[in-house]
């Protein structure tokens, strides 16, 4: 079957099976007519409105129905949907919408008050059809801004897809899908929808919860999700009788992605769910290439996230630019065909001459093209010229049984430059710095960080992202 715009897939579900029900959320659920028809709609408003073809068009809604229904509207009236995350500060979002000058908002008021905005989906009926429209691009998603100022990332794909093949080796046809991470973040928003267009049924959480995740997987036997390290550290924190083995048995696979994933954290879950049913990918919003794992084949490569798939090529620079040489540690660049899949809206791309590009972050290959991840070029430690990964402190701290999760970052030092901080979250339990800090003295030596900030909040968001720049600045004041 040759590829079809977005809009008339979801129309052909509508007809095709009116009411198979293709999303659950806490409002119950959601069938293929009542979404097309709400959609529908809301397309008819948004062309009313003076959204053209091409236009972007700002989706800022928690997670839930009403994400789907203004996401799919947006497609239905030619325009490319950009997922905003709703915790951004009014400057963020500003900034967003400076650069990306959206032509109407869906769900939080734009900071722009001439931007027509839609408080919500509802929107009268209107009788007449809408045009078969398709964008020249299906997404705009805003990148986490961990590092920084969030960036607008605007694919180059059409709003077209052959809904009667799957549209990657990790991500089935057919499929009850869990999904756990923010809908505005673009991995979750990626994997959801291209799951909705060939079939799957979306079982949304508002947020993740390691209790509720467990117990949508057994209510709506799901079969697939997508997941990150934080939410799989969390689920292994809970007591053995909470996880049962049983609980996880309609799950065929799950895919895990987002963040490096700790070789003990890893080895755990896959010993948890079965390594035949984890697999790991690489890759970042921009898709500029992707690397792929399965669990058995993880457990005799540990700590690699996989090889390159999807027509990508890996080479590592050394800090002068010049490849270096197999094993040794640098930056990883990636290229993956003559046409960049992505492009910046308001910001320039480090893609170099030969399609060469690179997210910023920090690897190795081995002698059999398998990549291992150390961490973010932007996030090393630099300690009186001794170069520290953030990551690894992170992984000790959140090998105690009391951390929920933990950062690590770099703060002004007088003699050194920077000195090694942390900040852990606890959820509550009673236990201070010192006690942390004697641990991760014990496993780190000289490397451990010299002042710890215990919280009691999530120090990453559910989709595993975190701004180590508030997080630092939040220490600083401490």
């Amino acid at each position: 079957m040759m590829r079809q715009s977005i809009s008339s897939i979801i129309a052909d579900r509508a007809r095709a099976a009116p009411n198979d029900v293709v999303v659950i959320d806490e409002r119950g659920g959601l069938t293929a007519s009542d979404l097309d028809e709400s959609a529908t709609r809301l397309a008819h408003a948004l062309r009313g409105r003076g959204v053209e073809t091409d236009d972007l068009v700002t989706i800022s809604l928690p997670n839930g129905r009403d994400f789907v229904i203004a996401t799919v509207a947006v497609w239905k009236a030619g325009a490319t949907p950009q997922p905003v995350a709703t915790r951004l500060t009014d400057a963020e979002r500003a900034a967003v919408e400076e650069v990306s000058g959206p032509a109407a908002a869906i769900g939080l008021r734009p900071q722009d008050r001439s931007t027509p905005w839609f408080v919500s989906v509802d929107a009268p009926a209107v009788a007449e059809p809408l045009p078969d429209l398709a964008a020249s691009s299906w997404k705009a998603p805003t990148t986490s801004g961990s590092t920084g100022r969030p960036k607008v990332v605007k694919a180059n794909a059409p709003a077209l897809l052959d809904p009667t093949t799957p549209v990657a080796a990790f991500l089935p046809l057919r499929a009850t899908q869990l999904v756990a991470g923010p809908m505005t973040h673009s991995a979750t928003f990626t994997y959801a929808f291209r799951g909705l267009l060939t079939g799957h049924r979306l079982v949304i959480l508002p947020r993740f919860d390691e209790r509720g995740w467990l117990d949508a997987v057994e209510e709506h036997a799901v079969t697939w999700g997508l997941i990150v390290p934080t939410m799989m550290h969390r689920l292994l924190r809970l007591p053995e009788a909470e996880r049962h083995p049983d609980r996880v048995r309609s799950i065929e696979s799950l895919l895990h992605m987002g963040a490096p994933c700790s070789i003990p954290l890893k080895r755990a879950f896959v010993e948890w769910v079965g390594a035949e049913r984890v697999v790991e990918v690489y890759a970042g919003s921009e898709s500029n290439g992707l690397t792929m794992i399965g669990g058995d084949e993880w457990l005799t490569r540990e700590g690699s996230v996989g090889r390159a798939v999807g027509g990508t090529e890996i080479r590592i620079r050394a800090a002068d630019g010049e490849p270096a040489p197999i094993g040794t540690i640098g930056t990883v660049w990636m290229r993956r065909g003559p046409r960049p899949a992505y492009e910046y809206v308001g910001a320039t791309s480090r893609r170099d001459s030969e399609g060469w590009d690179t997210l910023g972050d920090v690897g190795r290959l081995d002698d059999d093209g398998y990549l291992y991840l150390l961490d973010r070029l932007d996030d090393v430690i630099n300690r009186g010229g001794e170069k520290i990964y953030p990551v690894e402190i992170e992984r000790v701290l959140e090998q105690h049984p009391a951390v929920r999760g933990a950062l690590a970052f770099g703060l002004p030092d007088p003699a050194l430059g920077e000195r090694v901080a942390a900040v852990a979250d606890v959820a509550g339990a009673q236990i201070g710095a010192d006690e942390l800090l004697a641990w991760s003295r014990e496993r780190l030596g000289a490397r451990a960080p010299a002042s710890i900030v215990v919280v009691d909040e999530p120090v990453r968001d559910d989709a595993g992202k975190a701004s180590r720049r508030r997080w630092a600045q939040r220490a600083a004041r401490s």
